[in-house]
């Protein structure tokens, strides 16, 4: 297994740290996109500028710069309006597209507000010679969100595993935190285990389920 082929294994399976150093060139790569002219990939643009606009500083000019022909600027152009309008769409807001919504021409407007009308009712979305499929573009949109709220959900969870390790541990001794997990599993003691339970750890338990006392612990912190 070579050098960056193990860093980008070891990113996969959780340690970012070891993530290959290369930076992202978002520019070229929303450039790249639009040069492709592959269909599948531009109804994936709207997904593409909402990961950009969180995680980087979105700059159109930029992007544009990498691109050579007029017809290339107005299909990036084209694709900019598409992704706003299914924004719009899940009343979604992006600093760019509100700021891009004040310089529309009529003509766009027009474009934009035919295109809410065809993702509202589920019609194809011409866009310069290509048609893309509403239904897919929504589906990938909202599969990105599906995905990104699961992110957030499992962040909240690892987070609050971790607090409540580090809370045990500041009243259970490592053998002690040990026989209270099993006690909440269900799993059987030993005679030795129920007998030390029963002395030791039974008594921190009850006095963390007095009601006063936790009330008092709360008073003290200012919560």
């Amino acid at each position: 297994m070579t050098d960056r082929k193990l860093l980008s294994s070891l990113s996969k399976l959780g340690f970012s740290m070891f993530e290959p150093s290369e930076e992202l060139d978002v520019n070229e790569t929303l450039a790249a996109v639009v040069k492709s002219h592959d269909t599948r990939l531009w109804e994936g643009f709207p997904v593409l500028l909402a990961n950009v606009a969180e995680s980087y500083q979105l700059a159109p000019e930029q992007v544009e710069q990498r691109l050579k022909s007029k017809e290339e600027k107005d299909l990036f152009h084209r694709l900019m309006l598409m992704s706003g309008t299914l924004f719009s769409h899940y009343r979604l807001s992006f600093s760019w597209w509100n700021k891009l919504q004040k310089g529309l021409s009529k003509k766009d407007n027009a474009l934009v507000k035919k295109w809410k009308s065809d993702l509202a009712n589920n019609r194809t979305l011409k866009c310069k010679d290509a048609e893309l499929d509403p239904e897919r573009l929504k589906g990938l949109f909202e599969l990105y969100f599906e995905k990104k709220a699961e992110k957030g959900r499992r962040r909240k969870e690892k987070y609050e595993e971790f607090s409540l390790e580090y809370a045990l541990s500041q009243v259970f001794s490592p053998k002690q935190k040990e026989l209270f997990k099993k006690k909440l599993e269900g799993l059987p003691f030993t005679k030795t285990e129920q007998e030390y339970y029963s002395r030791t750890v039974k008594k921190k338990v009850v006095a963390l389920a007095n009601s006063e006392l936790h009330s008092l612990s709360k008073k003290l912190l200012g919560l």
